[in-house]
């Protein structure tokens, strides 16, 4: 894999080429409780090719026994032990640096509780047991009382771990306060800036593939600064589906740290190739019979009345290379004139 921030093809379809997915849940598999239209067909259908699936999710909410539960429920047969979460990353964490048997204060859920059970740790409750450190994640419980114990530790000098720090987390309903949101509160208060174990950082996605064991793996996602950002900074190869938080106008005006390698409408994107954009003449970069350049700063569009999805995938495909060429060429990109691109 090439190190610039561009778009890269496959001849053949990604399921056949990887052998190792590490799938992103919100936005990806599913929404909330709702599953996402064409997800369990490309999932199922990609482990009928060979594909691996391990799904890691900066959720810590939750043990992975109920997330195998619920994607079993929306018909993607999973284990336990097909899921990764942020909570085992950030107990992963706190053992790189505090001894087991420490005392830590978890703010957050039973996932995060369990995970740093395990990982040797007595987990308390209180500033006033004399934690070493806080581990801090997403629960919909998590209220004032609980944001205010850590932030009496940490003023004490307790470390302070972050599960994650997604500043949105996608429901059913739309975007609700993410894990994030609510460690900016104790930050706030406290002045202190936590470490995070949850993507951009690559931790989660190494320790999945420590566990599966791969040749070649694929990251999924729906978010450009967590899932992909953490792609790019772990050095693989990263699909973004358009059935989450960024959309397809967010690939086009991507820094270069949070770009896709590849896009997809969907996870029955798994199932096909993927065409690599080229530069032809007079500044048009194609991709099949869709086209793009940048004049001035401006996206123009040529062919863009498709009506497939992978033909309106095509137009992302060829306005992402116009734009991150001109962008990296030093091209101040005018983000007026980047529309809305809807592939479904």
């Amino acid at each position: 894999m090439t190190d610039a921030a561009t778009l890269i093809g496959s001849a053949t379809p990604l399921a056949d080429r990887f052998d190792l997915a590490l799938v992103d849940l919100d936005g990806v598999a599913y929404k909330g409780h709702d599953p996402i239209e064409g997800a369990a067909k490309g999932l199922s259908a990609a482990r009928g090719r060979g594909m691996r699936l391990v799904f890691v999710t900066n959720n810590a909410s939750r043990e992975p026994e109920s997330v195998a539960e619920q994607l079993t429920g929306l018909g993607i047969a999973t284990e336990p032990s097909d899921v990764m979460t942020a909570a085992q990353a950030a107990a992963q964490l706190l053992a790189s640096r505090l001894p087991a048997g420490e005392k830590v204060l978890v703010v957050g859920g039973a996932g995060l509780v369990t995970a740093v059970r395990a990982a040797g740790y007595q987990v308390v409750f209180s500033a006033d047991d004399e934690p070493a450190a806080v581990a801090q994640g997403f629960a919909p419980e998590v209220g004032w009382a609980q944001l205010a114990e850590a932030a009496y530790a940490i003023e004490r000098g307790a470390w302070h771990v972050a599960s994650n720090l997604d500043l949105s987390l996608p429901t059913a309903r739309g975007f609700a306060p993410g894990n994030g949101s609510l460690v900016g509160a104790v930050r706030a208060a406290t002045g202190v800036e936590p470490d995070s174990a949850g993507k951009p950082s690559p931790t989660m996605y190494h320790m999945a593939v420590e566990r599966a064991g791969a040749r070649e793996t694929l990251v999924v996602g729906d978010r450009l600064d967590t899932d992909l950002a953490g792609a790019r900074a772990g050095g693989f190869v990263g699909l973004h589906v358009l059935t989450g938080v960024n959309s397809a106008r967010d690939d086009v005006l991507a820094r270069p740290g949070e770009r896709p390698h590849l896009i997809g409408a969907d996870l029955l994107s798994l199932l096909v190739a993927h065409p690599e954009p080229v530069q032809v003449g007079d500044g048009w970069w194609t991709c099949r019979a869709a086209s793009a350049r940048i004049v001035d700063g401006a996206l123009e569009l040529g062919r863009h009345d498709a009506t497939g999805v992978e033909d309106r995938v095509d137009v992302v495909r060829a306005a992402c290379a116009a734009a991150w060429a001109a962008a990296d060429g030093g091209v101040e990109i005018d983000a007026t004139t980047v529309p809305e691109m809807a592939t479904s």
